[in-house]
């Protein structure tokens, strides 16, 4: 390909609107164009990137025995409302009406779709595992749409959905997809990590993300340089640093005037914060509040206090809210004589603390020394802080350590979330109807693209990863329109690594050197070789890899065979 024939948009200046290096790349080389928020035009040098990753998702896919179909990107309401998520989805799903005045919805993902496929198609458990895979346009209206593609409105993905008659075919099922996703980022070429994960809205027990590691990455992942474990901050757990164990004494209440913060209240009081059970007080998304209970030098995380108190979600408690729920103004609330009814959860830190100070439940008092099962019931207990790098790893093997990661895949066993709320069933071997098990497996394949360069850039431009590249090789004619040696050098060496089958770019723009090579630099085509009139007097050209700090000359006789060697390997 010529650039004569493939033109190149580059820009010289960073975009004022780009807040990431992949938005400010992408735009600078010409890849993307903004439509509006959230919505891009993939021009022809980026959709060549997203083809090369579509390609091997797909053939990724099809290697592990998935089908791919193709599902309506607009969805009916009666689908969402069947499976309950038309209300509880929240205002990131795009609804439409047609011209009847029914309603619809333009979908961020297809689970529904996908259930009412193989209600109305699959029969029999004999027809069982099966899964089903498209990569399609999706739509999710984003608060904030930012980063480009990264978190745009708009984006391409890969979802499967796989069905089961038993729960041990699911769990081989997703095992296969785990297998499958690892396969497609390594042949990437990308530094990836896959961790534990919450399954959030899709539902749900068991998950796992699988992210590209770079410092700008959204996500934190903590991950145990003992073991093999590694989790999302949103799921990772820890025992956390030890609170030591103190012979009981005394408890007693103090007065603490102006101590509603665990702060104020260790100053008074002369403690570490350790020696402090702390309240929060939260709502669910019913509306019923709880009061969970973690030691003073933690942090609540909210993903695993909706898991334990099985709530799809939960926030924390206004002041007119913990006081309605407990009686006692916020800062002041403890585990002796709360309200009865009242939901109430200790985190297992806590749990093990000794001789330690909580509300009083009443304004301007706090207990000290107090301890579980002498002064107040231990309620019951479940993991709720959040975990931090530095502490012990959940398995007792080494210990946690933090990176940046951006997610790029999810996969989820469902169970029979959507399967009993939609009647999907088949037949079992004995004849009965039962409701199929679920798996669903996503893949960002849009994101794909912008978390390769988050990950493969220095302050030039792209560094891309081989298997990604629009091209993988690049060559600069320098002075082609004076030199009839170097326009003949090049065009013979583009046509003969094109007829073997390299994807190759002719830079025959009438254009300065600099120019080139900085649009070069910026590309980050994987391999670049320059001819110009002084090389080719000594029978050279110059090679550099994109990596590379040097360039390096190259006999000219027999640079088709060395260039397809350096290719190879």
């Amino acid at each position: 390909m010529r650039v004569s024939q493939f033109p190149l948009f580059t820009l010289k200046e960073v975009p004022a609107d780009a807040e990431v290096v992949s938005h400010q790349l992408m735009l600078r080389a010409g890849m993307i164009r903004r439509l509006a928020s959230g919505l891009y035009s993939w021009m022809p040098l980026g959709l060549r990137v997203l083809r090369k990753v579509e390609r091997i998702v797909r053939e990724e896919m099809d290697r592990a025995g998935a089908l791919e179909l193709v599902m309506p990107a607009v969805q009916p309401a009666e689908l969402w409302q069947e499976s309950g998520r038309w209300k509880h989805y929240g205002p990131e799903l795009l609804r439409l009406k047609d011209r009847h005045d029914r309603e619809f919805c333009f979908g961020p993902t297809h689970e529904e779709v996908i259930t009412d496929i193989t209600r109305r198609e699959l029969k029999s458990y004999r027809q069982l595992p099966v899964n089903f895979y498209q990569i399609q346009t999706k739509f999710r209206d984003e608060i904030r749409p930012r980063f480009g593609v990264m978190r745009a409105r708009e984006f391409l993905m890969k979802d499967a959905y796989s069905f089961h008659i038993s729960e041990a075919s699911l769990a081989e099922g997703y095992e296969t997809m785990f297998q499958a996703y690892t396969r497609i980022f390594q042949r990437l070429g990308l530094r990836f990590r896959s961790v534990e994960a919450d399954s959030g809205s899709i539902g749900g027990s068991v998950s796992r993300e699988f992210h590209v590691l770079a410092d700008s990455g959204e996500d934190e992942i903590l991950s145990s340089d003992g073991s093999e474990y590694a989790a999302n901050t949103e799921l990772a757990s820890s025992p956390g640093p030890a609170i030591d164990t103190l012979a009981p004494a005394d408890a007693e209440k103090c007065a603490t005037p102006d101590t509603e913060t665990v702060e104020a209240q260790a100053k008074m009081l002369g403690l570490a914060l350790d020696r402090i059970v702390k309240s929060v007080v939260v709502m669910s998304d019913d509306d019923t509040p709880a009061v969970l209970f973690i030691a003073g030098d933690d942090e609540l995380n909210l993903i695993k206090a909706a898991r334990a108190l099985a709530a799809e979600e939960v926030r924390l408690a206004t002041a007119e809210e913990v006081l309605e729920a407990t009686g006692v103004p916020k800062g002041f609330i403890g585990p002796v004589g709360l309200p009865d009814g009242l939901r109430v959860l200790v985190d297992h830190r806590a749990a093990t603390a000794t001789n330690f100070s909580s509300g009083a439940n009443e304004k301007d008092q706090h207990w000290i020394n107090l301890n579980w099962n002498r002064d107040v019931p231990l309620p019951e207990t479940a993991d709720l802080r959040m975990a931090k790098a530095g502490e012990p790893a959940p398995d007792g093997k080494g210990t946690l350590h933090s990176s940046r990661g951006i997610e790029v895949g999810h996969i989820f066993q469902l169970g029979r979330k959507y399967s009993e709320a939609m009647n999907a069933t088949v037949l079992d071997e004995n004849g009965r109807d039962q409701a199929m098990y679920m798996g669903c497996y996503g893949i960002g394949v849009s994101r794909i693209v912008a978390a390769a360069i988050e990950q493969n850039h220095d302050q030039k431009g792209i560094i891309w990863p081989a298997p990604l590249a629009p091209f993988q090789l690049l060559i600069i004619g320098i002075g082609m329109d004076r030199s009839e040696a170097v326009r003949e050098a090049a065009e013979d060496l583009h046509d003969r690594l094109q007829q073997a089958g390299v994807e190759v770019l002719l830079d025959d723009r009438d254009a300065r050197p600099g120019v080139k090579f900085a649009d070069a630099e910026l590309l980050g085509i994987p391999h670049r070789v320059v001819i110009g009139d002084r090389g080719l007097k000594e029978g050279k050209v110059e090679y550099q890899g994109r990596r590379d700090d040097e360039s390096t000359k190259l006999d000219y006789a027999g640079i088709a065979d060395t260039l397809l060697e350096k290719l190879r390997s």
